[in-house]
């Protein structure tokens, strides 16, 4: 027995130190990257060392009121990264001769959890007034809900500063839409200097929170000539919607589940659910279409640990799009205004 037990011990220590090495690759990998960006993690160490933590105990306390609070402030990093960059243009309020990002159609009502980065904002200018911009706020919420809700947990670099635009009619410019098929979905993600990988990857976002009916109907109700519902659909999936959402002429537009399996928790089942025809948007569903992504998609399926180690990885990729650094733009006292 000694002899197995000293050859397992020994695969074990090199398991474990081929692990640590990947980490710490990856974590390097990330330095480099944000580097680039002028982004550098700690990067409030010395001029307001508690700023990560009033936001993960204000992100916590938004959890405990609302359990959806995760879905919410990941969604808002990605609104405000793929319009303007991340910069927190889309926190701005409009003004009378301006309609901001945050109205267009596309985010006003369904786009949420601007309070809890005000709420955060606000402890942190009592503490630190005008050191940590409202964009590294919003990015740090974004990792701290990715903590709460999967269990996974990356350092996020900071410096971005704030923008002073916001104007409606770049979101839909610029966000990728519900119905758009993998040709649309890698172009848009090109254009913010995301790879395949990354939108397939962070297409997994979509394991949380909720989508109008408004945005998927069309698919069970008189898809086109030849079908009544999406052919792509599970049918039984189409049954149990169609007790959910009403017929597209509709004046009700109720919410469902992303993710029907496990709604509240960062995990792979949205891959799972692709697999079997469960894809919520027209544009989930269409990974399914290419050979490329469908094979993407099983392995995240198959490797649901990996899945995560990207996620963390794209995460920090997107949060580093056209970030404003040094003396561009300006740290805003309230996120909602500009100075």
């Amino acid at each position: 027995m000694a002899p197995y037990f000293s050859t397992h011990a020994r695969l074990s220590l090199l398991g474990s130190l081929a692990l640590a090495c990947c980490l710490l690759m990856e974590v390097a990998a990330w330095a480099a990257l944000a580097q680039a960006h002028g982004l550098r993690v700690d990067y409030y160490k010395h001029t307001c060392p508690s700023a990560e933590a009033v936001v993960r105990q204000t992100v916590a306390k938004a959890v405990a009121r609302d359990s959806g609070a995760p879905a919410g402030l990941l969604r808002l990093h990605f609104h405000d990264c793929f319009v303007r960059g991340c910069d927190a243009s889309v926190l701005l309020d409009s003004t009378p001769d301006n309609t901001a990002e945050k109205d267009s159609p596309i985010n006003n009502p369904s786009l949420t959890g601007f309070d809890v980065i005000d709420e955060a904002k606000s402890i942190l200018e009592t503490q630190c007034p005008q050191v940590v911009s409202c964009a590294d706020i919003v990015a740090f919420a974004a990792r701290d809900s990715v903590h709460i809700a999967g269990g996974f947990y990356y350092p996020v670099p900071a410096g971005r500063r704030d923008g002073l635009v916001s104007m409606e009619s770049e979101v839909v410019e610029n966000l990728p839409m519900a119905f758009f098929d993998v040709k649309q979905l890698e172009e848009n993600f090109a254009r913010k200097g995301l790879s395949l990988e990354d939108m397939v990857t962070l297409s997994g976002a979509h394991t949380i929170g909720d989508s109008h009916c408004s945005s998927f109907s069309d698919r069970l109700y008189d898809f086109n000539s030849m079908n009544a519902s999406d052919p792509s659909l599970d049918p039984k999936y189409v049954s149990y919607l169609k007790t959910k959402c009403p017929a597209p002429d509709s004046a009700q537009d109720p919410t469902v589940p992303l993710d029907v399996t496990t709604p509240k928790r960062l995990d792979n089942k949205y891959y799972v659910n692709l697999k079997y025809h469960r894809g919520l948007l027209s544009s989930d569903q269409a990974l399914m279409d290419r050979a490329d992504t469908a094979r993407m998609v099983h392995a995240n399926i198959n490797r649901g640990s990996m899945w995560a180690h990207k996620f963390s990885e794209s995460m920090v990729r997107m949060g580093s799009i056209q970030v404003l650094t040094g003396s561009q733009g300006q740290i805003r006292k309230s996120c909602r205004v500009v100075n």
